[in-house]
């Protein structure tokens, strides 16, 4: 068997199979001796290879669950398991190594530095990440190339349009491979005709590189290019598509 059809047959196997469940998650604030039930009783399971998103209302606990699936944050009560190992009780430093190399972050304020180039952001995060010093060159033209930026590689934050650097965001995200990312309300800050650009650009990764996508939103014009949709309200799950 060739490389690629190893890789044809990796991705057969694992289409379709959940790679995070949750198990009655639960995640309780408290505002003075008033407890705030932030997310009450979830549980869902998320396919891998597929664009996963949790739309909701403000306030209605859909950035509490991104967080929690992402371990940047501990539930109350409940389980996590992500390739169907518990990662709610796991160590720090264990946690810490999981999320610098299994999983890539995309927040709604565009979060790459400033003084550097395009390039410079994502072979940065490559660092990080530990990948490979004499494949950091390669991988960050080719995920810079991917997002439509292959001849702005050079420029900085303030040469690129908003939507370009959401897109190097989305460059140093996936650039160490990671097996989910996680993009919490990555469009807000773009108008439609951009944001729903962005939403493709996560599909056609999905797709074409056979990533897992889960992404918050608010926004009903981004459901159509889903391929599953979890809607909250108050903290709980009330409808799954």
């Amino acid at each position: 068997m060739n490389r690629q059809e190893s890789i044809v047959k990796e991705k057969n196997i694992s289409t379709g199979i959940p790679i995070i469940i949750t198990e009655n998650l639960c995640r309780d604030f408290y505002s003075g001796r008033e407890v705030v039930h932030a997310l009450k009783k979830v549980s869902l399971k998320i396919e891998s290879e597929k664009l996963n998103v949790l739309r909701g209302r403000s306030g209605s606990g859909k950035t509490t669950l991104i967080n929690l699936l992402g371990g940047l944050d501990s539930p109350t009560k409940g389980n996590i398991f992500f390739k169907s190992n518990e990662i709610t009780n796991m160590q720090t430093s264990k946690r810490d190594e999981l999320r610098k190399k299994s999983f890539g972050f995309i927040f709604q304020s565009v979060a790459i530095i400033s003084v550097m180039s395009a390039y410079e952001n994502v072979e940065f995060g490559l660092r990080i990440a530990g990948f490979d010093s004499k494949f950091r060159k390669e991988r960050a033209e080719e995920c810079l190339a991917m997002v439509g930026l292959g001849k702005r590689m050079h420029h900085r934050a303030h040469e690129l349009s908003g939507g370009e650097q959401q897109r190097v965001a989305i460059a140093r995200a996936i650039a160490h491979r990671p097996g989910v990312i996680f993009a919490d309300e990555p469009t807000a800050e773009l108008d439609t005709h951009m944001g729903l650009q962005v939403v493709k650009l996560f599909k056609s990764l999905v797709e074409k590189e056979g990533l897992t996508v889960v992404m918050t939103t608010h926004d009903p014009s981004m459901m159509e290019i889903a391929d599953c949709v979890f809607t909250l309200e108050d903290g709980e799950i009330v409808n799954e598509e």
